[in-house]
């Protein structure tokens, strides 16, 4: 892929990641509560992170919910949607662990409601 088109992917991205953090969801803006400016184990997160990989020639992205580059840990917060996209969010979590990165997935339900459980798990993994 060419330079300038690594340069706009890279503009999509950033376009993207502003788009869902105008418009996070209620357990994304309590979890950022709680991880932003290292206050959950003096660690840095980013919130809407693009994440850019190349599969045979073809460069891309994901974008995680949020980001710790210290850990090479990603935490995806999952609404109703993914009951129906397992199959993506398994592939996509297979490419993400070949770029050496971790993922850990929670539900929506479970950082609304239980947020203390998910963090102990987090403390648990880094």
């Amino acid at each position: 892929m060419s330079l300038n088109k690594k340069r706009e992917l890279r503009e999509i991205a950033k376009t993207f990641c502003r788009q869902l953090r105008k418009n996070s969801t209620e357990a994304e803006k309590i979890f950022w509560e709680i991880v932003r400016d290292r206050k959950f184990l003096n660690k840095k997160f980013y919130r809407q992170y693009p994440i850019f990989y190349d599969l045979l020639g073809t460069e891309s992205f994901f974008i995680a919910d949020f980001y710790c580059h210290e850990e090479r840990f990603i935490i995806e917060l999952d609404g109703e949607i993914h009951k129906y996209k397992l199959r993506d969010d398994e592939k996509r979590t297979e490419i993400l662990n070949q770029l050496g990165l971790r993922v850990i997935r929670f539900s929506n339900q479970e950082i609304i409601y239980d947020v203390s459980n998910a963090l102990e798990k987090l403390k648990q993994l880094f």
